[in-house]
């Protein structure tokens, strides 16, 4: 004899349907969040370290640039004072234009002068 229950009946079980953990979901919401944050911060703080070292090097970079140009400036000066001074003067001026110092009878002096 068999019992009633023994067979098996075929479920159908395509109409059920799950229903959401509506706690679950405001976990996953909550941590989703605190990982956002955490990642937004990371990257707000990676960004400004960056971002200082790359000012740093630009700061260093312009020092350099700023210490070869005075230095140049100075060799300029040292140079124009030196191609002003009168005995360079009088070499170019005898070498380039052809002039020659001038003779006593060309001399004109003060007391001479009405």
């Amino acid at each position: 004899m068999r019992n009633e229950y023994a067979f098996r009946r075929p479920v159908v079980n395509t109409f059920l349907v799950r229903e959401r953990d509506r706690r679950r979901q405001r976990e996953l919401v909550r941590v989703l969040a605190v990982v956002l944050c955490l990642g937004g911060g990371l990257l707000a703080y990676t960004w400004i370290h960056l971002e200082a070292l790359r000012t740093g090097y630009a700061i260093d970079s312009l020092e350099k640039r700023l210490a070869e140009l005075s230095q140049k400036e100075r060799r300029l000066r040292l140079e124009a004072a030196y191609l002003a001074g009168p005995s360079q003067i009088e070499q170019r001026a005898t070498r380039e234009l052809g002039m020659q110092p001038p003779a006593l009878e060309q001399v004109v002096f003060w007391e001479e002068i009405p």
